[in-house]
């Protein structure tokens, strides 16, 4: 077995994979496919680790190949394959021609494989055409999904212009029929009373980036502000569009909903909102969420400082409901349009 996984390979991965599975037991299954059949119809009920050694870029269905994996292993187990992100995907294209010619290449290349298939009514077309081979596909939506799927990473690796990765099984699918992909998005948030809301935003992050803020986190904790550090799951358009505060007008119609209120503290996530202490989440949660937070206007730079500042508005909040908001907001304003503030 390790002669066929160097000659399909290379001596590299499996020098890497060969840490974590041992490719001669019986409890391993090394396959090189694209269709989870092959990984259904073993008759070995569980495994110990899988390996497939084709990249997931030419899985059709790439969740239901994950799933199916998920099923065949006991919590705990290894599971192990690999990408070509479209940053590999990129470099490759761009080293491969010459000048000139290779950005007339990758442009079309991205064009057709990379944005077509979010076009309304051309994602069928594509699909069609390509019957799911050699799609493009970003670290953040190949991470996302593995999360999204019952796994976590153990470790990540660039070999050959592939990122390969290490997984290990801790839950269960999430079975998400309606993840983020298109260009308008609807975030789960804790709402007032700790009800569960519906954000709306403009699309500024990979598909199935929602799953990785725990990785993300752990992998580069935050930074000034309160950010996530080196966050590779916002794109160039997403970073862009942030900028000049465009993917938050959706969030109007939270507003509008009555979810929201104009001024007040931010909707968080379940991660985020689990950084928060205790008594600072039971405080929060007797509010509704507002589209402007206080932190535009105490501009704080920790968590902890973020803390202080929500919990100073909701003090002033109580007193005088109307009068703080309205300070809030003017403040608020100031400081975002002559002093070009921003927050995550």
């Amino acid at each position: 077995m390790r002669e066929l996984v160097v000659r399909e390979s290379g001596r590299e991965v499996y020098d890497f994979m060969s840490k974590y599975v041992d490719v001669s037991s019986p409890d391993t299954l090394i396959v090189a496919t694209t269709t989870a059949f092959n990984i259904e119809k073993q008759p070995q009920p569980t495994f110990k680790s899988i390996v497939n050694l084709r990249r997931i870029n030419d899985i059709r269905w790439m969740n239901k190949f994950f799933e199916v994996v998920n099923a065949k292993l006991d919590y705990g187990s290894i599971f192990i394959s690999s990408a070509e992100t479209y940053t590999l995907r990129k470099r490759r294209i761009l080293k491969k021609f010459p000048p000139v010619l290779n950005w007339m290449y990758y442009t079309v290349d991205f064009a057709a494989k990379r944005v077509s298939p979010k076009v309304w009514g051309m994602k069928k077309v594509y699909f069609f055409v390509t019957r799911g081979q050699n799609r493009v596909i970003s670290k953040a939506e190949t991470l996302g999904r593995l999360y999204s799927c019952g796994f976590e990473i153990v470790e990540e690796k660039t070999i050959n212009g592939h990122l390969f990765f290490i997984t290990r099984k801790v839950g269960e699918p999430a079975f998400d029929y309606n993840p983020t992909y298109g260009p308008m998005i609807s975030l789960k948030r804790y709402g007032k009373s700790g009800k569960i809301i519906k954000v709306h935003k403009m699309r500024t992050m990979h598909a199935y980036s929602e799953y990785l803020q725990g990785y993300v986190y752990d992998q580069n904790q935050l930074e000034e502000g309160g950010k996530f550090k080196n966050d590779f799951r916002v794109t160039t358009m997403g970073r862009l569009m942030r900028k000049f505060w465009i993917d938050e007008l959706p969030m109007f119609l939270n507003v509008l909903k009555g979810d929201m209120k104009l001024v007040g503290v931010r909707p968080l996530s379940k991660h985020y909102f689990n950084l928060y202490t205790e008594e600072v989440r039971e405080r929060r949660i007797k509010y509704k969420p507002g589209l402007v937070p206080p932190f535009y206007v105490d501009l704080p730079k920790s968590l902890e400082e973020i803390m202080e500042s929500e919990i100073k508005y909701l003090d002033s909040y109580d007193k005088n409901p109307l009068r703080t908001d309205w300070k809030y907001f003017w403040l608020a304003f100031n400081n975002i349009v002559f002093k070009q503030a921003r927050s995550n």
